[in-house]
């Protein structure tokens, strides 16, 4: 009898990756790779994330292996909303359609950010979360997408992402990265970051801008780059600061969850996206709330989550016949 294999494929701003999952929705295989930034750099502009996702497909695509597939799943767009396009997303969209032509099966297009929510909830059953069961694809729940280019509050709905609110100027992966390149670190900065605040205290007194559901950054990374240049170039300064500027983002994930939690009371909270791989800000959390957290490989932007929506997509419009 044919198995049935689900390939995704995601070009972000930060990684190529492709990922299959089988018919139960385990992934078997997942590779990744980080673009390359040059050192001081803060980022790629799209044109060249394109080019370096170009270059990498065929290397990803030859480590994932050969599959007998039964759909392609792609992340076509940043967010489920009208508007949303990012071009380094054309590069991902152009192979999976292509193989799909091919080999003769379905394309489904979803979005970069319903990929980072699949990704943590079937991490959450991989690591053995007790509560892993409150998240899931027919479940409710509130959701943080928190990464490199997104700081966004969601409500996950039986499969349905909304808005519900975000950061109104950068988000809180920029605000580590600035800072963090400032800091001499390579661009993303989020692990080194981290190193150099471990063992650190919390910072207190820390003033975040914070209404409702929706927040302004802007001003935290300023802060941290004030308290940079009072402190000089030594190791103890430049730890304050990465753990001054950690802990600026964490009190802003706080406060928004506190405000959510307010408006939908009872709701576990599921935080995604790389941002919210840190250890420093996962163990706050943790404690204060009902919550759970990607696993640290699909934390960061991969194809894990993209592959088993195709699944789910592909299963939802060929149901198996029951015995």
């Amino acid at each position: 009898m044919r198995k049935n294999y689900f390939l995704g494929i995601d070009t972000s701003n930060y990684r190529t990756s492709a990922a299959v999952c089988d018919a139960d929705g385990n992934i078997v295989v997942s590779v990744r790779r980080l673009l390359e930034v040059k050192q001081g750099e803060r980022g790629l502009r799209q044109s060249d994330a394109v080019f370096a996702h170009t270059k990498a497909l065929p290397e990803i695509l030859e480590a994932v292996g050969a599959y007998p597939l039964t759909a392609v799943g792609y992340s076509a767009r940043p967010r489920d909303v009208e508007g949303s396009y990012m071009p380094c997303f054309l590069s991902g969209a152009m192979a999976a359609r292509a193989i799909a032509a091919l080999a003769g099966i379905p394309a489904y297009p979803f979005s970069h950010q319903a990929g980072h929510i699949e990704a943590a909830i079937y991490s959450c059953a991989l690591s053995g979360y007790e509560g892993s069961g409150k998240f899931n694809a027919d479940s409710r729940f509130l959701a943080f997408h928190i990464s490199g280019g997104t700081t966004e509050a969601l409500l996950y709905d039986n499969g349905d992402i909304t808005l519900l609110g975000g950061t109104l100027d950068i988000s809180a992966g920029q605000v580590i990265d600035r800072v963090g390149v400032a800091l001499g670190l390579k661009f993303p900065c989020g692990e080194e970051m981290e190193t150099l605040a471990e063992g650190m205290p919390l910072s207190k007194g820390l003033r975040v801008s914070v209404r409702g559901a929706c927040c302004n950054l802007a001003g935290a990374e300023n802060m941290a780059k004030k308290l940079l240049s009072e402190l000089g170039g030594s190791a103890e300064g430049a730890a304050r600061v990465a753990a001054y500027t950690l802990d600026m983002v964490l009190k802003t994930v706080d406060k928004m969850s506190e405000n959510l939690l307010s408006a939908y009371p009872g709701l576990p909270i599921l935080y995604a996206g790389g941002v919210m791989a840190c250890g420093r800000m996962k163990r706050f959390l943790k404690e204060k709330y009902d919550c759970a957290f990607a696993l640290p490989e699909y934390s960061g932007d991969n194809a894990a989550g993209t592959a088993r929506l195709c699944r789910g997509r592909y299963f939802k419009e060929n149901p198996v016949p029951e015995r």
